[in-house]
């Protein structure tokens, strides 16, 4: 089916998405995956070629283009590439936002440069030992002393812990307040007591630094403070819904990919004198798989539109993202399958898709808390 929701600007945008990845991503990428880290240099290139920022003013130097499709776009050609480990949907749908839509004056001038330019990496450290996706259980907390505030604990699982420069932090401002009594504060690097731990091993997405942070009486002068004080539970809810499409958007076109793959790999390997595609079973594996597509596609692109207008609720992005990435989990497998033997070794792409693939029914909400949400908005 034709898509209609991309324009030729779209599309040539598109083109030199592409362009970026041949040249500055698809010869190291085997090598970033080794060394557990993308290098900064890659970072510096995407700026260069205009593909950070793309939300942010261009008076900062961003692409002054709020179109959420652009984004789209980004998202779903490193999927297709099959390149999750340089995570730029991460620098500029997740944490963007938050510097465009709160950050002061001041702030913008002192960290949007660098952030489009690729010098500046970011993170957001929510995530702790004793709280992931329950906001309430967060320990880091923030005494507040005058001019700065004095910021002590630890997070977990940060996505850019390594490289980030710019360091978004949930913090426990009010100790009684509950969601209510959380702050986000900036920590830079270099910033006494601010220490990361190991790169942390995963199963997949192995390029991308994924780091312990720990927090000994580090000084947050006044003037990183983000946003409202005791105001960063709102602030986080605000900007879900563009975070899970980011990731529904990429789960979708992953198994498209796979799907692709996979057509391809059984129309050329034979077994019993014949090709598999000769095979019933084969054809009705691929055939249902297709049909799955097809279906999330149509639903994904909906929720795409409706997000670029500005009219896609918490619910339907909820909806997306745990039902496209519950079946990029799924049609991996089945490919992995059809591949026998060969899916299981680590050179072919659908081994590493198939571990790639794991952590996105987990992060920007798990599939169990999507449901919910989504349960909550029908039952009350």
């Amino acid at each position: 089916m034709d898509r209609q929701i991309f324009t030729d600007d779209h599309e040539a945008f598109r083109g030199t998405v592409r362009t970026f990845l041949a040249k500055e991503v698809e010869p190291h990428y085997a090598q970033w995956e080794q060394d557990g880290v993308v290098s900064r240099e890659a970072w510096r290139a995407a700026g260069r070629q205009g593909l950070l920022g793309l939300a942010v003013p261009e008076e900062y130097g961003g692409g002054g283009e709020p179109d959420f499709r652009f984004a789209a776009v980004l998202a779903e050609e490193f999927a297709a590439g099959g390149y999750p480990g340089l995570a730029l949907g991460l620098h500029n749908d997740v944490i963007g936002p938050y510097l465009t839509s709160l950050a002061t004056e001041e702030q913008k001038r002192r960290w949007l440069p660098g952030f489009c330019s690729g010098e500046t990496v970011t993170a957001l450290a929510m995530t702790e030992p004793g709280a992931g996706s329950d906001v309430q259980g967060i320990r880091t907390a923030a005494e507040d002393h005058g001019d700065h505030w004095v910021l002590n604990g630890s997070k977990t699982f940060i996505s850019n812990g390594i490289l980030a420069d710019l360091v978004i932090v949930v913090a426990r401002t009010t100790p009684e307040g509950g969601a209510k009594g959380l702050s986000l504060l900036v920590v830079e690097r270099g910033t006494a007591g601010f220490e990361r731990g190991r790169n942390l091993g995963k199963i997949g997405q192995k390029a991308q630094d994924t780091a312990e942070l720990f927090f000994h009486d580090v000084r947050v002068p006044k003037e990183n403070l983000l946003g409202e004080e005791n105001g960063a539970f709102l602030h986080l809810m605000t900007n879900l819904a563009q975070e899970r499409m980011v990731i529904a958007v990429s789960a979708a076109t992953a198994a498209e990919r796979m799907l692709e793959l996979t057509r391809e790999y059984v129309t050329e390997r034979e077994a019993f004198g014949r090709t598999l595609s000769r095979l019933q079973h084969v054809r009705f594996e691929i055939a249902e798989m297709a049909t799955e597509c097809a279906v999330t596609r149509a639903f994904v692109d909906r929720c795409i539109a409706e997000h670029a207008a500005g009219t896609l609720d918490a619910v339907h992005a909820s909806m997306a993202k745990w039902w496209a990435t519950e079946l990029q989990k799924r049609v991996t497998d089945r490919c992995l399958q059809l591949h026998g033997g060969y899916g299981y070794m680590t050179e072919h792409p659908v081994a590493r898709a198939y571990t790639d693939a794991r952590v996105q029914t987990l992060y920007g909400g798990t599939t169990e808390i999507m449901k919910e949400i989504i349960g909550r908005s029908l039952l009350g």
